[in-house]
């Protein structure tokens, strides 16, 4: 393996790549434009080495770095990545060039910042890609801590700034909620680093995740079991709240409907997902009594969120709204599966992640490309879509299909392993979480019939209202979405090679082995 830190330059790319593009003249929105997306495909390279060089097999943290970093408080500079986070940022790489290119034109409208909007918009993605890859591959909770906040900075911009007509409103609602449950979790976090200092197991304070968790692992870091379940308390609350998990919800529709829907997606598909990746990686390794006790009442608001986005998402005649309440139900399986502490389950929701940070930006970018042109977000303002735009419509068709998790398209996988997992500690979870099948079926069928079935509306057939069909720009964005769909649908072997070991890691370190199977009792003879 080299000795160059491929880690730190995984997050610096992104970051200095933005400082670059806010340095260009602000005549040149081209020359931002393209520099951004050469950013992007930069971290991709990264990325690719990253993965090459990734053992699943080997040491749990590969690419590992250590440097001091304030050693009075016992923080670090580390960095390492595992099966998990390796996962997550691989959908970051990927995601963002398309993001990119999907948003090339959405700030060219938004002069107002002294000709710079352009500059400013293609920056501040980049800062949440680069902050939110800082966020996986951190070792230390500290650092992970500061840049788990930092990234809402950025998202707020992107949201207030370039949104639709209540993106101030939303963009407030979507920085309150979020701060408020990352004070919570400070409060936390400096709870941990006094427990830690009062421990005859480490000599000062600390904030090393893998110290703490291996010192906990061999039983020399004993903390009382109040405090223990009122520090996961901290970490579960920011969490659930950037995840979201229901009732915590509430500011993820109003964001997702008010931002471009490059920004969505950067904030469903990505941003949100380090939520979900904290639940795996500091709530259970550090706090794993707490986690077993309160599993089940977290398991409960996950089902309680499975069932009530998708009843909510069959409502809704907006159709970018309607879209942000199924990844609430989304949300809620991949929640679920990371609570019934199963090797099927977690493995189910860290492919999760991945295969709805796929199938969510497909179907939500193909809607507001049809959205864009028609200046409507109301279902009933479309019709017969098919008969001008098929290529749109079939896309559509086929990231719908995935987001409920047909056979054969990636999230069918993911939700089935969710489900797996949760019958084998909770079959009445797992019988109450199934029922979001039909209901997601019911949301999405109705929502293409409704939309692209049907007689065409004479502002939709002629006119300056009339519908094109997908521009070679959005498809080269949507191409490489659906491929990936398809492909993880039929062959998520690679994916899961990497992401079973860490798994199984985790499962070891909070002792929580998979349920013996049950055998059927035979007949009396």
């Amino acid at each position: 393996m080299s000795s160059l830190p491929w880690l730190t330059v995984l997050w610096a790319v992104p970051m200095v790549g933005a400082a670059l593009v806010m340095l260009l003249p602000s005549g040149q929105r081209a020359l931002a434009k393209w520099t951004a997306l050469a950013v992007s495909l930069a971290v991709l390279a990264v990325t690719a080495v990253v993965v090459v060089g990734f053992d699943p097999a080997g040491e749990q943290y590969q690419f590992v770095e250590s440097h001091q970093w304030i050693p009075s408080f016992g923080t670090g500079y580390i960095l390492g990545v595992d099966g998990i986070a390796l996962a997550l940022v691989v959908l970051t790489a990927v995601l963002v060039p398309l993001l990119i290119i999907a948003g090339w034109n959405d700030a060219r409208d938004r002069l107002s910042w002294g000709g710079r909007s352009v500059h400013i918009y293609f920056a501040l993605t980049l800062a949440v890609e680069g902050m939110v890859l800082i966020s996986l591959v951190s070792l230390d909770i500290l650092l992970f801590y500061v840049f788990f906040e930092a990234m809402l900075i950025p998202m707020y911009f992107l949201i207030g700034g370039f949104g639709g007509a209540n993106r101030s409103a939303a963009a407030v609602k979507f920085l309150l909620y979020n701060l408020f449950g990352g004070l919570i979790m400070l409060a936390a976090v400096v709870g941990l680093y006094v427990v830690t200092a009062q421990s005859d197991a480490f000599a000062a304070g600390t904030f090393d995740f893998r110290e703490i968790v291996a010192a906990m692992a061999d039983g020399e870091f004993v903390v009382n079991p109040m405090v223990m379940h009122l520090l996961f308390g901290g970490f579960m609350f920011a969490f659930a709240v950037k995840a979201p998990l229901w009732p915590l919800h509430r500011w993820l529709p109003d964001s997702a409907v008010e931002a471009t829907p490059a920004s969505a997606v950067l904030m469903m598909a990505i941003m949100d997902k380090v939520g979900t990746f904290g639940m795996i990686r500091y709530c259970l390794p550090l706090f794993p009594d707490s986690a077993a006790f309160f599993s089940p009442l977290i398991i409960t608001l996950a089902v309680i969120g499975i069932v009530y986005g998708a009843v909510l998402a069959i409502g809704q005649t907006d159709v970018m709204r309607l879209i942000a309440y199924t990844s609430i139900s989304h949300f809620g399986f991949i929640i679920l599966g990371i609570f019934v502490m199963t090797s099927q389950g977690q493995s189910g929701s860290t492919l999760y992640m991945v295969n709805h940070g796929i199938s969510t930006a497909a179907l939500f970018l193909i809607a507001g490309f049809l959205v864009s042109q028609r200046g409507s977000r109301l279902i009933s303002d479309y019709g017969g879509v098919q008969k001008v735009a098929p290529v749109l419509a079939g896309t559509f068709l086929v990231a719908g299909l995935a987001t409920l998790s047909l056979p054969g398209l990636a999230p069918f996988i993911s939700e089935f392993l969710v489900l797996i997992g949760t019958f084998t500690r909770y079959p009445v979870f797992a019988v109450l979480a199934a029922s979001a099948l039909v209901l997601s079926a019911i949301y999405i069928l109705w929502m293409y019939q409704r939309m692209m079935t049907g007689p065409v509306p004479d502002e939709l057939a002629q006119g300056e209202g009339k519908l094109h069909d997908l521009m070679p720009r959005e498809i080269v964005v949507v191409a490489p979405l659906i491929a990936l769909l398809l492909v993880l649908g039929v062959y998520p072997k690679p994916a899961l090679d990497v992401i079973n070991p860490a798994v199984t890691h985790t499962l070891t370190t909070i002792d929580q082995p998979d349920p013996a199977p049950r055998m059927a009792e035979g007949p009396a003879r």
